[in-house]
């Protein structure tokens, strides 16, 4: 039978379907993972704002040590607190957004790459799925 004549095989036309699929689903779990460094950060700058509010409250050193997990890395550049705690965790707040900057390109690169990767990948698959069909 010529094969132009042939009819398409809906089997592998689900097969091809997939290598699209698989793109989209790589995507929509790359765009949970793209967020985190933004999240971080706004959690991150409300905890020293709340730091700086408990620093100038009552028992303040107390309090900021109570608050030592939820400052993460940033505890060991506002501990303890002294005299010049605001400019501290201004200094802080800098620097945390320096580096949740750097952890974001670095998210971002990973999943551009990821993606591109995928994408490839589906493409190869799709044509080795075609190819596979012709030699019926």
């Amino acid at each position: 039978m010529d094969d132009r004549k042939r009819k398409p095989d809906p089997t592998w036309s689900a097969f091809l379907a997939m290598t699209f699929v698989v793109v989209g689903l790589a995507g929509l779990f790359a765009s949970y993972a793209v967020p985190l460094p933004l999240e971080r950060a706004l959690a991150r700058d409300a905890t020293l704002d709340a730091a700086q509010i408990a620093a100038h409250g009552p028992d303040a050193a107390k309090t900021l040590e109570a608050m030592r997990d939820q400052l993460g890395d940033s505890a060991d550049a506002i501990l303890p607190p002294a005299a010049d705690i605001d400019a501290k965790i201004a200094a802080e707040r800098t620097a945390m957004r320096a580096r949740l900057q750097a952890e974001s390109d670095a998210v971002a690169g990973r999943t551009r790459l990821l993606l591109g990767v995928v994408t490839v990948m589906a493409a190869v698959f799709g044509v080795a799925i075609l190819h596979m069909g012709r030699r019926d």
